[in-house]
């Protein structure tokens, strides 16, 4: 109880009070929304989108038996904490698997790290200068790795 006999909570707004802007790196991949058809070493699709007020972007996947699955891509931010420095998701599997990245668009060149940034497992890929395709790999250490073009249908 506050000294003035009303009660306080901690927590209220659920650590959104001057929520802030999302960032521009974040705001940087609207690039990825659609639907893309992947081809190269893998096949299925991919659907981004925006989660309402824009500080996440949600991921479906469908690569047919290789996975299943969401993933939510944003800044972390813990109650009432400043967001994270990195672009950070998780992907949740239907195979019950949950995998963590961080995200970066830089220029034209996407970058996801599995796990943290500088991670030796990562994908790099290009989009196209009308942002029609996204051509990459990803590359895991020791060797080896798969291509995946990924196209826009939607």
């Amino acid at each position: 109880m506050a000294d003035d006999g009303s009660t306080t909570n901690d927590a209220q707004g659920y650590g959104q009070e001057g929520a802030h802007e999302p960032s521009p790196g974040l705001r940087a991949l609207d690039r990825l929304v659609g639907t893309w058809e992947l081809s190269g070493d893998v096949g299925g699709t991919v659907t981004y989108e925006w989660m309402e007020g824009g500080f996440f972007l949600i991921q479906h996947v469908d690569l047919g038996p290789e996975a299943k699955g969401m993933e939510v891509i944003g800044h972390e931010r813990g109650l009432g904490a400043e967001p994270s420095v990195d672009i950070k998701s998780r992907f949740y599997g239907s195979a019950g698997d949950t995998l963590d990245y961080t995200y970066e668009l830089e220029g034209d060149t996407l970058t996801i790290w599995f796990g943290e940034r500088g991670s030796p497992a990562y994908y790099e890929g290009t989009l196209s200068e009308d942002d029609s395709t996204l051509s990459g790999a990803w590359h895991y250490p020791g060797g080896g790795g798969y291509q995946a073009i990924s196209t826009r249908i939607g």
